[in-house]
């Protein structure tokens, strides 16, 4: 019986101790804390939803909001101002503003998410497989890697665009996209492989390869979640760093080709009637610049919420 109540005693007293004990917080659940406490990363966040949705629905606006399609013109109304009818006006053909500025941030968002996720996992893999290898492997790698970034991105991308190898042709969001990714991904591929090279040393790492896990279980398994946050941030800043690269090739006429609309070429379009209406490089300017600071403002809350020692700073 005595022996009874002392362990009735020890299990409610450890269960008060349990109760009582602060309860641990998991990394990616601090980081979100602390990312959700930064009014600026959460109003950049919420606009970029918002403006992305808007492009998804883009058929949506035309059909049941604006009532046009972005092609469709109306000559009489040429260089219309802004009123019930055109929300933002009409372009030099009469075409609807607001239409082509939707249906263009449509193709910026495909262009700049596409071209995120290919290069990140280019970036990544050969970075990974760089680190982990090391010698030779990571010798040839690291080599090429150097000459692709050597060599300014512009010109490369106009090569691209002008050359067209294996006929990727750059007038349409898909093959843009594979473009920009193929010359993109080295600066990642660098900052993966220096993330790795410090992780692949740690006791956990020598842990998993002391009882027998493959190398494939150890790079996706155990480095690939260490070298997560960094990854995140450089594939939030490289969103407007993408739509950047789109509007300029656009612009130059080397990227999406009228009449499909894109922020860039709306722009390359507006500049010889700048002085028939200046809104028609507004409208399109303005919306390169809210979405390239949103996101950058994204990425530095990201980088912030993702690095407790900056946080802690």
């Amino acid at each position: 019986m005595k022996t009874q109540v002392v362990q009735t005693a020890n299990a409610s007293s450890a269960g008060v101790t349990h109760e009582s004990s602060p309860r641990v917080r998991g990394y990616w659940r601090e980081a979100w804390d602390r990312l959700r406490s930064n009014p600026i990363a959460l109003g950049a966040a919420s606009l970029i939803v918002f403006m992305a949705l808007v492009a998804l629905c883009a058929p949506l606006v035309s059909q049941y909001i604006t009532h046009y399609a972005y092609d469709q013109q109306d000559i009489p109304n040429a260089f219309g101002p802004p009123s019930s009818g055109h929300w933002l006006g009409t372009d030099e053909l009469g075409r609807d503003t607001f239409t082509r500025l939707v249906f263009g941030a449509r193709v910026s968002f495909e262009v700049a998410f596409l071209t995120v996720a290919l290069y990140v996992t280019i970036g990544t893999t050969f970075g990974m497989v760089a680190a982990y290898y090391g010698g030779l492997i990571d010798l040839v790698l690291m080599r090429f890697v150097d000459v692709l970034l050597a060599i300014p991105a512009i010109y490369l991308l106009i090569l691209f665009a002008t050359l067209q190898p294996f006929h990727l042709s750059p007038h349409s969001p898909g093959t843009l996209a594979i473009i920009i990714a193929i010359v993109s991904w080295g600066g990642l591929a660098r900052l993966v492989r220096s993330e790795v090279l410090t992780v692949k040393q740690r006791d956990f790492v020598m842990a998993a390869r002391s009882i027998g896990a493959g190398d494939f279980r150890i790079m996706f398994r155990h480095l690939l979640p260490n070298v997560m946050p960094s990854m995140i941030v450089a594939a939030s800043l490289g969103v407007g760093t993408v739509i950047l690269i789109e509007a300029a090739l656009d612009f130059i006429s080397l990227g999406i080709q009228p009449p499909e609309p894109s922020w860039g070429n709306m722009l390359f379009s507006a500049q010889s009637y700048f002085f028939h209406s200046a809104l028609l490089a507004v409208f399109p300017g303005v919306a390169i610049a809210i979405t390239v600071v949103s996101t950058n403002l994204l990425g530095n809350a990201l980088r912030d919420a993702l690095d407790p020692r900056l946080a802690r700073r």
